[in-house]
């Protein structure tokens, strides 16, 4: 069943186009997330609570119009947004009672703490929570009324990791009821851990990304290897008739071509581009390389430096350094790896030990052979 049905929306400031018409559907027991800039995530919300008015289109809810009468629909809909104020001098035991009572709900809040890993701080002054805890107790009270939709704004953007797992767990066991989840992040990364369902909306419009697991991956890679090896043998052998000459002759031609390759300078720097200059960077200056939209992007110490290079070739050029192909999208220098952490049965992640401590993808397929290779 489709619970939200965004239909030729587009939004326009000014002269400047925010994004052009879009079509985007979302059924229940759906994450979709949408990777885009923290400007335009943040007007994409407040276009689809009616903050904002569109420059054409329509958002329905179950068929309503959501964004022009989002008022009748607020206890069905639930938002988290990156910066929202708490009452500090609230427990939050006393903050979810206030909820409850403001949405004339009947429901137990203690789990809902529990869930939040909230309990044992339940009857601490908000104030003294750190800010995940903070972050988690909004998570919190978005599922005091329960909701049918819930739209979080960069979820779980500096968080630690426990608050990123309790979070993931929280919106997983939201899912299984069969809701809905609509995400805005500005990190590819965060989007493709929450969900395979992940768009980029930018000025060109709404581009659904090619995300799957692992095991899908290998299926169709051999799917196409069988299709490949097929299509070979249906060809004749061109190699019958010739007489023992003429391959003597080829074999000596082989011999030489391969003595030739073999003699070869090894470029160990990695190229990049900034502006109108090059940069090359030593393999292990680089933490991770992440590909997006086609493009491969060199994370250095803290910064982002596009690259020419596909994901591949890089690969291909960083494997002999240590470096481990995590997920189709990321390439990570083992040596910057912390440690390796389980948000679903599924779902992995990569801590680095780099100034922003970064996390990143490992796909379930790729667990195994990063076993094999630490040894574990």
């Amino acid at each position: 069943m489709s619970i939200l049905n965004i239909k030729q929306l587009e939004k326009n400031i000014g002269n400047s186009v925010l994004f052009p018409a879009i079509d985007l559907e979302i059924h229940e027991g759906e994450v979709i997330a949408i990777q885009c800039n923290r400007e335009v995530g943040s007007k994409f919300i407040q276009l689809m609570i009616g903050e904002l008015p569109a420059s054409g289109g329509e958002i329905l809810f179950f068929g309503n119009p959501l964004n022009k009468n989002f008022k009748s629909f607020s206890k069905r809909v639930g938002i988290v947004l990156l910066n929202e104020n708490l009452y500090e001098r609230l427990t939050p035991k006393q903050y979810l009672q206030f909820y409850k009572q403001l949405y004339e709900v009947k429901i137990d809040i203690k789990p809902l703490l529990e869930q939040a890993g909230l309990s044992s701080k339940s009857n601490m002054k908000i104030n003294r929570l750190s800010f995940s805890e903070k972050k988690r107790l909004h998570f919190a009270r978005v599922f005091v009324h329960q909701p049918d939709l819930i739209i979080l704004e960069e979820p779980d953007q500096n968080v630690d990791i426990e608050s990123r797992i309790i979070i993931q767990k929280m919106i997983n066991e939201f899912i299984a009821q069969k809701k809905a989840v609509l995400i805005t992040t500005s990190y590819l990364e965060s989007a493709i851990m929450m969900t395979n369902h992940v768009y980029h909306l930018n000025v060109q419009g709404l581009k659904k990304l090619e995300v799957m697991d692992e095991e899908d991956n290998v299926k169709n890679e051999r799917e196409e290897m069988e299709s490949e090896i097929e299509v070979n043998s249906t060809e004749p052998d061109i190699t019958k008739g010739k007489n023992k000459e003429t391959e003597n002759v080829e074999i000596e031609s082989a011999e030489e071509e391969s003595t030739s390759s073999n003699i070869q300078v090894r470029f160990e720097k990695i190229p990049a581009k900034v502006d109108e200059k090059i940069i090359l960077f030593d393999p292990m200056e680089i933490d991770f390389v992440e590909s997006s939209e086609g493009i491969s992007h060199l994370h250095v110490k803290g910064e982002v430096f596009p690259c020419t290079y596909t994901l591949n070739d890089l690969f291909s050029r960083l494997q002999p350094f240590g470096f481990f192909r995590c997920h189709r999208s990321y390439i990570v220098n083992l040596q910057k790896v912390r440690e390796v952490i389980t948000w679903t049965r599924n779902s992995y992640s990569l801590v680095l030990d780099d100034s922003k401590k970064s996390s990143i993808p490992l796909s379930k397929g790729k667990l195994a052979d990063l076993k094999g290779i630490i040894g574990f």
